[in-house]
């Protein structure tokens, strides 16, 4: 894992859309079926929009019908999760562990082989394509 990143909330508020700036500084989420990524089947690697690192291979990438790109595993030690108690249930919060950014959340209802689905917010994300 890389070097933690912190910065002030003006220097965040700088660098991010106010989009990005909502969900990953703020915990928000983006409607469904509306991120750049919900249904995209392009070749690549997934990068957190706050920080750089990536995060997920896009061959990870599934179909889940929730109108968020879903997948089914993370690059090892590049996110990190906390328990989410908003809303009256319990959920299971997913971070960059490098910056902090809140992502999405990750489910126990994915395909094998993990039987994981991280359901993550396209404003988090950019995509490295690959050819």
């Amino acid at each position: 894992m890389n070097e933690k990143i912190t910065k002030t909330e003006a220097e965040w508020k700088a660098q991010l859309t106010p989009q990005q700036y909502h969900v990953l500084r703020e915990k928000g989420t983006e409607r469904a079926g509306t991120g750049a990524y919900a249904h995209s089947h392009d070749a690549g690697v997934y990068r957190c929009a706050g920080c750089g690192q990536e995060l997920f291979e896009a061959e990870a990438k599934f179909e889940s019908g929730t109108g968020w790109p879903s997948l089914f595993t993370a690059l090892p030690n590049t996110v990190a999760t906390e328990t989410d108690r908003k809303f009256f249930r319990k959920r299971t919060e997913v971070l960059c562990a490098r910056c902090d950014g809140h992502l999405g959340h990750v489910f126990e209802d994915g395909p094998p082989p993990t039987g994981l689905r991280y359901c993550m917010n396209s404003a988090t994300l950019t995509l490295e394509r690959k050819d």
